[in-house]
């Protein structure tokens, strides 16, 4: 039990690590990935909604009928949503600005419900558990990862703090929309590349 627990936690910083391995949830990384903060805030986020979803349809797996699973899932997420939404409200209110419509749009994301679908629905509370952790973890090393690339390469910061001489010009497609296309198709290329080896 142990080993099938630490396997399913595993998995998710590695080999189904999302956006690179699963390719999941690409909206919000390519939106909120400016910055390392705002990319390190939507994966606890994400992270805290999975493990939580995943925890509570595990254990309603039995009891949930299979006719009307999907709207059971949704308000599951959509209540751990919430919970997010007023907490960043309360207590991080700069980062729930900055994230402004993505924290709410977690509901729909791919990577919570391909969960909620593909795994707590079909196993127990702690392998359940282990995933959601091991996903959400991953999930917020990929945003975090991304957000670095972008904001030292496009603001010449790290965290906010002057990364480069004054002299720098920053690279500022790299913080554009199309920048965050070129940077993940180059971030996925090496994980491909890393993978093969």
């Amino acid at each position: 039990m142990a080993k099938t627990v630490t396997q399913e936690f595993v998995k998710g910083l590695w080999a189904e690590i999302p956006p690179f391995r699963l390719v999941l949830g690409l909206c919000p990384t390519l939106a909120v990935t400016k910055t390392v903060e705002d990319g390190i805030g939507m994966g606890v986020a994400t992270g805290f909604v999975l493990v939580c979803s995943n925890l509570l349809i595990s254990m309603l797996r039995n009891v949930i009928p299979s006719k009307v699973r999907i709207a059971c899932y949704i308000i599951v997420v959509a209540t751990f949503v919430t919970v997010v939404e007023l907490l960043m409200q309360a207590f991080t209110y700069p980062l729930y600005l900055s994230l402004g419509i993505f924290i709410p749009l977690i509901v729909v994301n791919c990577i919570v419900l391909g969960r909620a679908e593909a795994f707590a629905s079909k196993n127990k509370i702690l392998p359940s558990i282990a995933d959601g952790l091991g996903i959400g973890i991953g999930y917020t090393l990929s945003l975090a990862a991304l957000g670095a690339v972008r904001e030292v390469f496009g603001s010449g910061t790290f965290l906010g703090n002057p990364v480069f001489g004054p002299s720098f010009q920053p690279f500022t497609f790299m913080v554009q929309a199309p920048g965050a296309f070129v940077c993940l198709g180059l971030m996925l290329c090496l994980m491909n590349l890393a993978g093969k080896k």
